[in-house]
């Protein structure tokens, strides 16, 4: 370390600050991780989705801030309670929503606290209305798919001919597809299950010169010095150069690159789930089809009508990954009223 200085002015004395060496101690006290840090770490060590932990964390800050920057270890279930009520009875949130808090909750008081929470006896519940799903016909799902063009269409055609969910179509990678098979499967879906479902026929050829396309795209990238997409954390650690691999891109690419901070990589995500969402919307105004059409519409479209084809309730519940058999049943609800054998008075 060097002398310190003095100052012959009769000033006071300067010590200059000396760096310490590598692998030296400051003696500062290194500063605890705080909450929400604990919070996003042990939802990546349990490899909940960015999806979940942005959502719980959101929450879970709403809760701190709703009771004055209170830390929740001095609160309990009234504090809990208190705000859940307050969603229903005040921000009037739906019951997924005031659901979706509570699970955020509850995983800080279990897993990040160490605390166990009992039940909530005087909750406000939002309620819960049961809503049948807005399904096409037949000829309103070929009206809309012919309105689509490109990459909207690909994808629009696999939301209902596979049953994918929107997020689940844009993340597919090129490896999921098997084109002799007629089969896709679904890596890490929703609740982290993988399942396989049905790839329709008419699709193969056009997803053959798509994907044709893309290689082109990403070959264009390696010669730029890109080419490497988001792998899961796990994978990328094992396999640091499969970033890089044909199999491991995204099927539908964004059009424009992305820089890491971190590491200064240049890589290129998958297609915004927006893009496709505006283009069903316009496809559906274009086409004269007064419903309320989503892209998940077109799922719900699937499930009816593999139920009206004859399919048993079981096989399209493993088509669209539910978890019980109880989801899959609303569809029976909106199948063809034909199907129910009731005929109306006033058509005699």
């Amino acid at each position: 370390m060097q002398p310190p200085v003095r100052n012959t002015s009769h000033g006071p004395t300067i010590i200059p600050f000396a760096r310490p060496e590598a692998g030296q101690s400051t003696g500062i006290p290194a500063r605890p991780p705080r909450l929400l840090e604990r919070v996003r770490e042990s939802l990546r060590a349990r490899h909940y989705s960015e999806r979940t932990e942005r959502a719980y964390v959101g929450w879970i800050r709403r809760f701190i801030l709703f009771h004055g920057k209170r830390h929740p270890e001095t609160m309990a279930e009234p504090e809990i309670g208190a705000y859940l009520s307050s969603l229903a009875s005040e921000t009037k949130v739906s019951a997924s929503t005031q659901n979706q808090a509570l699970a955020a909750l509850l995983y800080l008081y279990r897993q990040v606290l160490g605390r166990e929470i009992a039940k909530l006896g005087t909750l406000v519940h939002a309620k819960q209305p049961r809503r049948l799903p807005v399904v096409l016909a037949r000829d309103e799902v070929r009206s809309l798919l012919v309105h689509l063009d490109g990459t909207p269409f690909l994808v629009g055609a696999l939301l209902y001919g596979a049953g994918l969910r929107l997020l689940e179509a844009v993340r597919l990678r090129v490896k999921d597809f098997d084109l002799d098979h007629r089969e896709i499967v679904l890596r890490r879906g929703k609740g982290g299950k993988d399942r396989r479902t049905v790839l329709p026929g008419v699709l193969v050829d056009r997803l053959r010169y798509h994907l044709l396309a893309v290689k082109a795209l990403h070959d264009r990238d390696l010669g730029q010095g890109a080419g490497a997409v988001a792998l899961p954390e796990a994978m990328a650690r094992k396999y640091p150069h499969a970033r890089h691999e044909w199999i491991w891109q995204w099927a539908f690419p964004a059009t424009r690159t992305y820089t890491v901070p971190a590491n200064g990589q240049v890589r290129r995500s998958h297609l915004h789930p927006s893009v496709i969402q505006h283009a069903v919307r316009a496809a559906a105004v274009a086409a004269g089809i007064s419903k309320l059409v989503t892209p998940h519409t077109l799922r719900h479209s699937f499930a009816t009508h593999l139920l009206e084809d004859g399919y048993d309730i079981r096989t399209i519940q493993e088509l669209l990954g539910h978890r019980a058999v109880s989801t899959t049943m609303i569809y029976t609800h909106v199948q063809n009223p034909g199907a129910s054998g009731v005929r109306s008075p006033l058509d005699r």
